[in-house]
């Protein structure tokens, strides 16, 4: 079967997807994304997605006509023609096509310009994350020189790539991004640390992206009696930290299990991660019926 791409309207041959020099997000990075997991042919925490490409539009004043219901619809006729239970959605909306310059296009009736649309699909093997729990990530650490609203998920994500990119130089899983000695998140997740038997994670703010999976834990862990602290935590704490994990989309929870060279605790995944583990893949369930 061969790899399909959702662009502007039509489903196309992967190999033959394209958007115009001129789009406003290859020239500017002046494209919002999304990345969802489908797993069991199911799109997880679609409506939670929903809301942050919405909202991430509405930050760089995008106007997107399309509605939510045809739009899912979209998406998933393009997993089902792609023919993969498990995988992963990738959505990514510019403003559009316009001859290049920094201010905005005319907004004018005569020359309004159109929203650019992809959507791309891939395989993803997801039951590596759970075995993963039993043993645990390295992250090391970097400093966080992305621009200064992070919370706005745009494609414009050198600094991630970066970070990422010393993070598989050095071998490990992920970098978390230091703002002096604070620890905010890592290149594509957020970063957690347990003290006490309670979870601490960064607070919102233009800071760290406001992560699906983040705020999923939260309800989980809450509903669960397991405390929650949204603060800032620095690298000290967190390599004195009884626990650690991360949270993404792509990784829904993993634990850390050394931060550069130091280990975390015994080394080991601790109680509490695993706790948070099962409530996290019970969810998953739930949602999607996939079980690993």
């Amino acid at each position: 079967m061969p790899q399909l791409a959702y662009v502007n309207g039509r489903i196309v041959r992967h190999a033959d997807a394209s958007l115009h020099v001129e789009d406003r997000g290859t020239q500017f990075a002046d494209a919002v994304y999304e990345v969802c997991a489908v797993l069991n042919g199911r799109i997880l925490d679609w409506g939670p997605h929903l809301v942050r490409l919405r909202r991430n539009l509405a930050e760089l004043a995008i106007h997107w006509p399309m509605e939510d219901g045809p739009f899912g619809l979209q998406a998933r006729r393009l997993i089902a023609a792609n023919g993969h239970a498990d995988c992963l959605l990738y959505i990514q909306i510019s403003r559009g096509v316009a001859r290049r310059d920094h201010a905005f296009p005319d907004a004018a009736p005569a020359s309004v310009v159109m929203p650019s649309v992809v959507m791309t699909v891939r395989r993803f093997d997801f039951a590596q994350r759970v075995r993963q729990l039993d043993t645990g990530i390295r992250v090391i650490t970097a400093p966080d020189n992305r621009w200064g609203r992070v919370d706005i998920k745009t494609t414009g994500l050198l600094g991630n790539v970066l970070a990422k990119q010393a993070a598989r130089t050095a071998g490990a899983f992920e970098a978390w991004l230091l703002a002096g000695e604070v620890v905010r998140e890592g290149s594509s997740t957020n970063a957690w640390i347990v003290r006490d038997g309670r979870i601490i994670t960064h607070p919102k703010g233009s800071s760290i992206l406001p992560g699906i999976a983040r705020d999923s834990l939260i309800r989980l862990a809450s509903a669960a009696q397991i405390v929650v602290e949204e603060r800032p935590f620095t690298l000290a704490e967190a390599i004195g930290a009884d626990e650690a994990f991360l949270t993404s989309t792509t990784a829904p929870i993993l634990p850390v299990v050394a931060i550069d060279d130091h280990r975390i605790g015994n080394g080991r995944p601790g109680p509490v991660t695993a706790r948070l583990g099962e409530l996290v893949w019970a969810e998953v369930a739930r949602q999607t019926g996939w079980r690993a």
